[in-house]
């Protein structure tokens, strides 16, 4: 028997309820919230023909930091988010990991529903009170700058409007692992700059751990503590890079600026291996 989980990008992944569990979800040892060893992750694609996305990826994340992963198009880092999240199972290694739950990059409010009511959504699935709900909801809209909003729909907001209430959702999931999976990939530039500053701030206000996929170098180091950079396919984690730069990071530090020219560098040597 086989299971085919459709992913983001259209892929057709081949999941076989045979294969033994190998991710648990519980407190990883060494002060870490993930752990994945020696990670491989194949998929079949619509023609037939089985596709590499991951090979032998160990990449670890502290609790409460921030680690960014950033490659090429294709080289499995929506995978890997959803190898983390329990969306798949890994073909080979181990995934160690506290509870976690995914932001997607479109965020999928529903337009019938009031702001608040899709931020509380999680909270009203598993049977909290629409009141005591809206209340949660309401409080976190305070502290994240969405006063204000709470009864607006989601065609009266912007696009990065629409993302804080889907970064508050997934905050309300109650979960100690955020993976957020190119949030700001949507949104025109100034936006996305402004969001950035806006997670920087909500990051301090609400200290969880996440972990961040994202095309952009620059966008990885202004926000993450750590940066892996994948190869492309099979994804293959090539460097890690470690940002000691405090927040809030100006684009224009010079330590901000020579972390991406390294990161850059490293992945034109990876394309050209």
């Amino acid at each position: 028997m086989q299971i085919q989980v459709q992913s983001r990008e259209g892929q057709a992944h081949d999941a076989r309820a045979t294969r033994p569990p190998s991710r648990q979800t519980h407190p990883v040892a060494g002060g870490n919230a993930v752990s994945l060893e020696t990670v491989s992750r194949a998929y079949v694609d619509r023609r037939g023909a089985a596709v590499q996305a991951l090979a032998d990826v160990s990449l670890q994340a502290v609790r409460g930091g921030v680690l960014a992963v950033v490659g090429p198009s294709g080289c499995g880092k929506t995978t890997l988010l959803e190898l983390i999240c329990g969306l798949q199972q890994p073909d080979s290694g181990t995934v160690e990991c506290e509870p976690a739950v995914l932001m997607p990059q479109h965020d999928l409010l529903l337009p019938w529903l009031s702001a608040v009511d899709n931020a509380t959504l999680a909270l009203r699935i598993a049977g909290v009170p629409r009141a005591q709900a809206r209340r949660e909801g309401t409080s976190l809209f305070e502290q994240l700058g969405l006063g204000g909003f709470e009864r607006a729909r989601p065609n009266e907001l912007s696009g990065g409007m629409r993302q804080r209430v889907a970064f508050v959702r997934t905050l309300l999931s109650g979960k100690p692992l955020l993976c957020l999976d190119e949030p700001f990939g949507a949104l025109d530039a100034i936006t996305r700059q402004e969001m950035q500053e806006w997670l920087t701030g909500a990051f301090l206000r609400e200290p969880r751990t996440v972990v961040l996929v994202t095309h952009d170098v620059e966008e990885a180091i202004v926000l993450a503590d750590r940066v892996a950079v994948l190869s492309p396919r099979p994804g293959r984690v090539v460097s890690e890079l470690t940002v000691q730069e405090p927040r809030p990071r100006s684009r224009t530090d010079a330590t901000v600026i020579a972390l991406r020219e390294r990161a850059m560098r490293t992945l034109a040597d990876s394309r050209a291996t």
